[in-house]
């Protein structure tokens, strides 16, 4: 359980102001009624309709509303306070009713989310953040690019689902809510798991954002000490684990943690944690062009599905993610001329990135399938503003540009459309 403090602002020179000063002040929309209960002594019922004032206004009102003594409310604001973050860009896909959110933190990093439509219409899901950065360097990531600034705090992870719900009231309305939450934005989880559990906690409080932690997964690149947290501290959660390969060799050269944490062991992890919970992992397997696409490659995956179900009881679901182009955002765009301008192009591309995306989906698949293994295709939308699974990222390029008023920065989120006309209402169905 973590209550992170805040520093306070000094208020005056006295000696009591001084010891106001120094006291910790929590975040509000990120403790649990009963630990604000417990560290302002208010009585329960107070505080959960004052963490739920938090999480619906952003802010704590001036007056106690009729719902809450007065005392009470008085009493939270001397030990804690609502921050937020400012939302600097806001960008809809032309091609899918994704969203993609950029948000400046109060040091000046930024970190970025997705809106993700699910099939029944006004249910969404938030793609969230859970570091600047990050330090797992998977080759065929962008965040894993960036290195790694800082962890984020529970109050900022839990702010990113409550600007998203926001928006959602203010763009689409009509009911329309974030009815589940993905940690597969910036960072790894689990390197970051305290805050990021205080964070599901709060997410699936009922005074808070009430989202069914079965509604919430976490996906991690494989880190086992944090994958048996999540089955003994939140249970309910769902978990999803990143492959790359499953060839030793070729899996320590996509994903460099497989070298601390070799995939047998993280499997190891992700079997308790399916015998624990009931919940069945869901293995996320990106497809690079002559890297991981073979029909062998398949039939390595398949094999090592049916010997992770005959062992732990419980079949993994194989999800299947068309490689998204990382190339930077900021990198040099290619000047108008001839196939002289068109080979630079190229090749700074290639630099930029090196993968490809597999043409040999359908035949990965077929080797899945004859081989009893079910699976399916997941649509990964909002590529067109780089909103897609693996293109997560801030330059630092993007934020300086950002913090000096350069172009695209805004402390309002920039008009864009829902969705393009005649782009579909929901995603399409994974096949």
């Amino acid at each position: 359980m973590e209550l992170r403090p805040q520093s306070s602002s000094p208020s005056s020179s006295s000696p009591q102001s001084s010891m106001d000063e120094r006291r910790p002040r929590l975040a509000l929309q990120a403790v649990l009624p009963a630990d604000l209960a417990a560290a302002c002594g208010i009585d329960l019922t107070d505080a959960r309709r004052i963490v739920s004032l938090a999480h619906r206004l952003g802010e704590l009102p001036a007056r106690a509303p009729a719902t809450v003594r007065r005392a009470a409310l008085d009493a939270a604001r001397a030990v804690g306070e609502v921050r937020t973050l400012a939302l600097v860009e806001r960008r809809a896909s032309a091609e899918d009713p994704f969203v993609k959110y950029a948000f400046r933190l109060e040091d000046g990093a930024m970190v970025e989310s997705v809106r993700i439509p699910l099939e029944r219409p006004g249910r969404y899901s938030a793609c969230v953040s859970s570091q600047v950065g990050c330090a797992l360097a998977c080759a065929f990531c962008a965040t894993g690019r960036m290195g790694l600034t800082r962890n984020l705090e529970a109050w900022e992870i839990v702010e990113q689902v409550r600007l998203i719900r926001r928006d959602l009231g203010a763009t689409v309305g009509g009911g329309a809510r974030v009815h589940g939450v993905l940690f597969q934005g910036m960072g790894e989880p689990l390197a970051n798991a305290d805050r990021v559990i205080q964070a599901i906690r709060v997410l699936s409080e009922p005074s808070a954002q009430a989202i069914d932690m079965r509604n919430i997964t976490v996906c991690t690149a494989g880190l086992p000490s944090g994958i048996r947290r999540l089955a003994a501290e939140v249970p309910a959660v769902r978990l999803g684990l990143s492959l790359g390969s499953v060839r030793p060799g070729r899996r320590r050269q996509l994903m460099p943690i497989d070298g601390a944490h070799p995939l047998e062991e993280v499997l190891a992890a992700a079997g308790e944690h399916a015998r624990a919970t009931g919940h069945a992992p869901m293995w996320a397997y990106t497809l690079l062009a002559d890297q991981n696409d073979t029909d062998e490659d398949a039939a390595s995956l398949a094999a090592l599905a049916r010997g992770f179900a005959a062992q732990h009881g419980i079949s993994p679901r194989i999800s299947l993610i068309p490689y998204n182009a990382i190339a930077a955002s900021d990198a040099p765009l290619p000047s108008p001329g001839g196939a002289e301008d068109q080979r630079a192009a190229e090749e700074r591309r290639a630099a930029a990135d090196p993968f490809v995306r597999s043409p040999r989906l359908a035949a990965f698949r077929a080797v899945l399938t004859a081989a009893g293994v079910g699976s399916i295709v997941r649509y990964s939308g909002g590529g067109d503003v780089g909103a897609a699974c693996g293109q997560l990222a801030r330059s630092q390029a993007q934020v300086e540009a950002q913090r000096s008023g350069g172009r695209g920065a805004s402390s309002r989120p920039r008009a864009a459309p829902d969705a393009a006309v005649g782009a579909p209402s929901t995603p399409p169905r994974p096949v």
